[in-house]
C-alpha cells in the first residue's frame, strides 16, 4: 500500500513580524525530508511562497548558503528545494492545489502546476478548485493540469 504524507506545517510560532512562514521553503522542505525518513512514497506539500523561514523565527539550525547557492526567490526554485528534500526527487512531491476563489482558479491551477513540474515534482492535487465548481468546468480544469504533465513543452528549469 503507499502512503501519501501530508506535510503541512501548523503551528502560530510560524508567524512573525506580519509574515506567514507556514509555506517557506525552507521549513516545508524541513517537513518533507521528515516524511520521506519515515518512508512516506509521496510527499503532498503546499507550494512554498517564501523562503527564509529559519532566519526568521530562529528555529533549527541553517547556513547562509540554503538561501544563497542553493535558492532563489523564484517560485520554481522554491519548489525545487522542496523536491530536494524529498531524497532528490526520489520520492515524489505532489503540490496542493489551495481553496477555490472563483475566477483565479484555472490560471492559478496551471501555474502551480507548471511550477511543480519544472521544478522536477510529480503532481498536483486539485480537489476543491475542481470538485468544487459545475461539473464541466471542473473536468476542463482537470484535463488542463494534466495537459501540463503532458506536454513536452513544459520541461525542467
Amino acid at each position: 500500500m503507499a502512503t501519501i504524507l501530508w506535510c503541512y506545517l501548523r503551528n502560530p510560532g510560524f508567524k512573525k513580524d506580519g509574515i506567514d512562514y507556514h509555506t517557506a521553503a525552507d521549513l516545508t522542505a524541513q517537513a518533507n525530508h521528515l516524511g520521506v525518513t519515515i518512508q512516506a512514497d509521496i510527499i503532498k506539500q503546499k507550494l512554498p511562497t517564501n523562503n527564509g523561514g529559519y532566519t526568521a523565527i530562529n528555529f533549527g539550525k541553517t547556513h547562509k548558503d540554503v538561501y544563497v547557492k542553493l535558492s532563489s526567490d523564484h517560485p520554481i526554485d522554491l519548489c525545487r528545494y522542496q523536491v530536494l528534500n524529498c531524497y532528490n526527487g526520489r520520492m515524489g512531491l505532489i503540490n496542493s492545489g489551495g481553496e477555490s476563489k472563483g475566477a483565479t482558479d484555472m490560471a492559478e491551477a496551471v501555474t502551480t502546476a507548471v511550477i511543480n513540474k519544472r521544478a522536477g515534482g510529480q503532481g498536483l492535487i486539485s480537489g476543491r478548485k475542481a470538485f468544487q465548481k459545475p461539473f464541466k468546468d471542473g473536468v476542463e480544469m482537470l484535463n488542463a493540469i494534466q495537459d501540463v504533465y503532458l506536454s513536452k513543452e513544459v520541461t525542467l528549469a
